[in-house]
This record gives C-alpha cells, structure tokens and sequence, in this order.
C-alpha cells in the first residue's frame, strides 16, 4: 500500500522532543475527586472568574511554597542531584492551532503563587491567543526545535539535566487537562517532575483531580497529603481571592 510521506512541521516536532525527553522519568499518579463546593459558590458570584487553568496554577503554586519538594526537580549533571528551586514555575499546556494544524505550546509563569490570579489568567489567555513571535517561552521554544537534531539534541540535554536549567526550561511542575473539550482522566507525561491534571465539575459538586510525579521525588504518602491541602487552598485562598475581586452586579427585576 502506498500513502503520502508528509513532513512533520515544527510544533509535532516539539512534541516528538518532549515525548523522547519523558521516556526515562518514572512516574507514577494518584487521583482524587476533591469537594469545590466554597470555590464553586465564590465563582458563581465573581464578575469575572478566571479560568480552571489559572485557578490550578495558582492552587498548586500556594502549596508548593509551603511543601520544598513541589519545587525540586532530579538532575543528572554534573552528578545526579536534587535542586530546590525558590519558587515555583509552571508549565501549562496551551492548544492552538498554528497553520490549520492543532497543536500545543508550553506557557511559563514563573512565581504564581506571587501572582494576582487575574494577572495568572491573563498570561495563559495570552499564550493562546497572541501570535508566537510575541509570548517569550513560545519563541524560546521554537528556536531550539528548528536546530538541527544533534544541536536540538544538545539543548534539550542542557536544559534538562541541570538543575537550574530544568526550572528555566520546563519549570517545576506542569497542568494540562482536556476539560475544555469534553473532560476525561488525563494522565499526561512530560520531563516531570509533577503535572496536575483535571476533569469537568461533577454534579456533587465536586472535581476529579490527578497528580503524576516522578517517582525519584517523592513517594506517594506526600502527594496524598498534597491532594488534601490542594483542596483546602482552593477553597479557602483561591475562594477568598475571587470574592474580593467582586461581584456580578445584581439587576434590579421590574415589577
């Protein structure tokens, strides 16, 4: 059978090096559905909510800067290590759709948990909408995979075998979910070493999350205990936040 040899344009390419840089990571995960029910009522009421990415990012970021091992990644160069980064950095995955194609980019927020949630909001709606020529990480990215494969080869090994290029290149942990397209348990891989994923709100009010890790970390009795502050921090900081933003105006109802 004879078909069409068709090349594979620069954000497949991406992801071909991502894929070849996960293979080595052991991960395993844990999923829980955690109860939203105060984050759900402060969002019904914000004028404006962000979105669930952004929510996560900055969830996750609150814990991580009270739990040190949500911001340490393995190493291998010089000598495999753990690095302690001093604050967080997310990676989250953006679709887009670039030349008719369908494809993912990596946007990167350094020190979330810092941040405004709107002003975390903002950056993730910004990788999805801006051209790639004006989001930094995006033009990043894109310059080492049009090297060619012994050069691309070269800076992927730099930016994931030491420690403070891993915080650099692909941060300290990772959301991606497809609950914007219909939901589903995604168990995504990257280079590590956590990625957060999650699904649609379910009707008690609750919403499934996943967390994968690399098991060189951290085991798994941390990241239960990290599901269980992920929820109180949604709840409670992120909740709060949404309140204070305002509220939708209310409309007064003719008689």
């Amino acid at each position: 059978m004879r078909g069409t040899p068709k090349p594979i344009s620069l954000p497949r390419r991406l992801i071909c090096d991502l894929m070849r840089a996960s293979m080595d990571v052991p991960f395993v995960s844990l999923s829980r559905s955690l109860n939203i029910r105060p984050l759900l009522e402060a969002r019904a009421s914000a004028a404006a909510p962000a979105g669930w990415a952004a929510t996560f990012v900055k969830a996750f970021a609150l814990v991580a800067k009270d739990e040190p091992i949500l911001r340490t990644v393995y190493a291998k160069w010089p000598w495999p290590t753990f690095y302690e980064l001093p604050h967080s950095v997310a990676s989250v995955a953006i679709a887009r759709v670039e030349d008719g194609e369908e494809c993912v980019m990596p946007q990167r927020i350094a020190a979330p948990e810092a941040m405004a949630l709107a002003a975390v909001d903002a950056e993730i709606r910004h990788g999805k909408t801006a051209p790639i020529a004006d989001v930094p990480m995006f033009r990043k990215i894109m310059r080492a995979t049009r090297l060619p494969l012994p050069l691309r080869r070269l800076s992927w090994a730099i930016g994931l075998n030491f420690g403070r290029q891993r915080g650099n290149w692909f941060g300290s942990f990772a959301v991606s979910s497809v609950a914007a397209y219909g939901g589903g348990e995604l168990h995504p891989i990257t280079p590590g070493p956590f990625i957060v994923s999650y699904g649609l709100v379910e009707p008690g009010q609750t919403i499934h999350v996943v967390i994968r890790w690399d098991h060189r970390v951290t085991d798994a009795a941390p990241i239960a205990r990290v599901l269980t502050r992920l929820e109180q921090v949604l709840n409670t900081e992120i909740a709060a936040e949404l309140r204070a933003a305002g509220s939708k105006p209310i409309r007064a109802v003719g008689t």
